[in-house]
Parts: structure tokens; sequence; C-alpha cells
């Protein structure tokens, strides 16, 4: 059974497959055309000292994102990886 969880919920090194991004208008356009689309496997390789932004790795690229834009998106996360 997996477990799904907000994308900021991640630990560091945990992987997951996006479900939803539940983010409209301007701010969902731009989270889907940095590649953060649903069916997509994310990998959080860091955080910032204070914990914002995330660094993620997916699609060959690294890409940061604001907690506040992670709190759109939701993972589902594969059995053996649960938080």
């Amino acid at each position: 059974m997996s477990t799904i969880v907000n994308l900021r919920q991640m630990r560091v090194d945990q992987r997951g497959i996006i479900k939803t991004v539940a983010a409209q208008g301007e701010l969902g356009r731009r989270i889907r055309d940095m590649g953060l689309v649903p069916g997509t496997e994310v990998t959080v390789i860091g955080r910032a000292p204070l914990k914002d932004p995330v660094a993620l790795r997916l699609k060959g690229f690294t890409l940061t994102l604001r907690n506040s834009e992670a709190d759109f998106i939701t993972v589902e996360l594969p059995e053996d990886d649960l938080v």
C-alpha cells in the first residue's frame, strides 16, 4: 500500500510520483511548465538551511521550489519508502 503526502512533507533522498497539482491560474501553469505534472517521478535532493526552498530532481534536471508552491503538489510514495 502506498501513501499520498504533500511534497513539502517529503524527506531528503525520498522519491515519489506526482499525483495532483492543485494550483490554479498562473501559478498552476508555471508549476506545470516546470515539468511538475501528474505521473512524473520526483526525488527530493536537498533543502536550504531553513527548509525553504526544496531542491528536486526530475526528468534529468534539478529544480528548486518554494514550500508555498510545494504545498499544491501531492505525491504518492512507494511502499518501500514511506515517511
